[in-house]
């Protein structure tokens, strides 16, 4: 087994490596995205646009719905795959950028996931507004040589142009939905339908040719609608869309509440993580209630929820009253700009403390690998870069942790250092967070990680691929770092035997 992050630092990708073979799977000409692009915030403005003058994501969900049913598509939105007792699936989060930090962990992805009986998409298949013409080359043209099929759940990004070009490739070619009819002058809704983003009239023209890139017959996946239910072996894998705002409608919600019935284990896949960043987010239901009390409840046998939209890996063991062990994990490093890791504070939530935590990229190497990017965007290299020792060396005094990697003999904490930390945003230990330092970690985490792309390794790319048998889940998080190194042998970043019985 190659070593990984928790092992050394050239595990984690530092160091002079070998970059991996992944451009050869790239197109010739990538188109940069930039989170910082004004053009790139207006055409997602749609999320910013239904926070204030409504959502209306529960609507145009129910239309598509009723529309795939009208179709044929299954009441209950169950997919049954003919799977034996012992089977294995991969989840992949938040891939869609098509520039090298997606085209980077297909290589390792490919590898991991040979023999495995499908993949799942967990969120925001498509950056950055989910257009039909971004489908070819940031999911036919990556994922071409994975031979199974590939289900997804919908992110906010894929709801930017409501979900036209989704339902189009994962729900057998959905034809698009009738216009309603227009909302009354000088209302919320009519100030919202000004200011909505909408697909150009000529989007998708190319999408039958990239289609032709998955189209052998075992590649097929035909999808009820934006959510749905895996019958495969002895488990159920349930996938909620979580819209524009993170939250679920009530029709969805009693969807949810019904298949959430029965002795059966279940997993479950969202587009918004559960816990995260050391915070609980239980997702609201329209109506009353929230996902994570379907989830808990031990009526309905859930194992794990799994969520996309936060982009990298973080796993929270939650004791319950019950007894049980519950797995919240947060998978959505599958292609995306990395999200920081070093602003999540010292954890202790829910029973769970640091012991019990795990995270990729560990937050010593974020912190190395964020100091780096502002140095040269800066032009501040020799004062604001920190070696991943170095990070790694003052991630331990603030959060008062002993780091799973040691930094070494040699790594000193400075006056620099701690200000170069305190600047992008490192967290804390809870006894010690101020009023002032929990908006510092939002503003960065919303205004600097987003515009922090990079093109060269490491990139802290993750994936996971679950083993399943009739006792228990195998899951691991596997890495990609772009080098070479990592692409022959992924390195196992955190794993976890989920009973079962």
């Amino acid at each position: 087994m190659s070593d990984s992050s928790r092992d050394t630092a050239e595990g984690a990708g530092w160091g002079t490596l070998e970059r991996g073979e992944y451009k050869k799977l790239m197109p010739p000409r990538v188109e940069k995205l930039s989170w910082l692009n004004p053009r790139t915030l207006w055409a997602a403005r749609n999320g910013v646009v239904a926070s204030w003058f409504g959502d209306p994501t529960g609507r145009t969900r129910s239309r598509w719905v009723a529309q795939r049913q009208a179709a044929g598509a299954p009441a209950d939105k169950v997919i049954r795959r003919d799977s034996e007792d012992s089977f294995s699936f991969m989840v992949i989060g938040d891939t869609g950028e098509g520039d090298d930090s997606q085209y980077a962990v297909v290589p390792g992805f490919l590898k991991v996931g040979q023999g495995t009986d499908f993949a799942v998409l967990a969120s925001d298949v498509i950056y950055p507004v989910g257009s039909a013409d971004d489908y070819g080359t940031k999911f036919f043209q990556p994922y071409q040589d994975y031979p199974a099929p590939i289900y997804a759940i919908p992110g906010n990004h894929d709801w930017y142009e409501d979900l036209g070009a989704f339902m189009r490739v994962f729900c057998d070619d959905a034809p698009p939905l009738a216009p309603e009819p227009g909302p009354r002058p000088l209302t919320r809704a009519w100030l919202r339908s000004l200011l909505w983003h909408r697909p150009r009239a000529t989007d998708g023209q190319h999408l039958d040719e990239a289609r032709q890139l998955r189209s052998a017959p075992d590649q097929r996946a035909v999808q009820p609608g934006p959510y749905w239910a895996i019958d495969a072996g002895p488990v159920r894998i349930i996938g909620i869309d979580t819209g524009l705002l993170g939250t679920l409608d009530a029709e969805q919600g009693a969807w949810l509440r019904e298949v959430s019935q029965g002795p059966r284990p279940k997993v479950l896949v969202t587009g918004s993580p559960l816990y995260v960043d050391g915070e609980h987010h239980p997702c609201p239901i329209d109506g009353g209630g929230t996902v994570d009390e379907i989830v808990r409840d031990p009526e309905h046998h859930y194992v794990a929820a799994i969520g996309g939209d936060i982009h990298n890996y973080q796993r929270y063991p939650v004791r319950l009253d019950d007894g049980r062990t519950f797995q919240y994990v947060v998978s959505g490093g599958g292609g995306a700009f990395m999200h920081a890791t070093h602003i999540i504070p010292r954890v202790d939530i829910a029973g769970v403390t640091e012991q019990d935590f795990r995270c990729y990229p560990l937050r010593g190497d974020s912190l190395a690998f964020y100091s780096g990017l502002y140095g040269r965007r800066l032009r501040l290299r020799r004062f604001f870069t920190l070696t991943e020792a170095e990070a790694t060396a003052v991630i331990a005094e603030r959060l008062g942790i002993t780091p799973a990697r040691a930094p070494g003999p040699d790594a000193r904490v400075t006056w620099r250092t701690r200000l170069v930390a305190s600047l992008l945003g490192a967290g804390g230990r809870p006894d010690r967070t101020s009023r002032f330092r929990l908006p510092v970690r939002k503003i960065y985490t919303s205004l600097f990680s987003p515009g922090s792309a990079t093109y060269s390794p490491p990139f802290f790319k993750s994936f996971l691929r679950l083993d399943v048998t009739p006792e228990a889940i195998r899951l691991r998080c596997f890495a990609a770092t772009g080098n070479r190194a990592q692409e022959l042998h992924p390195p196992v970043e955190d794993e976890v035997v989920i009973p079962l019985t």
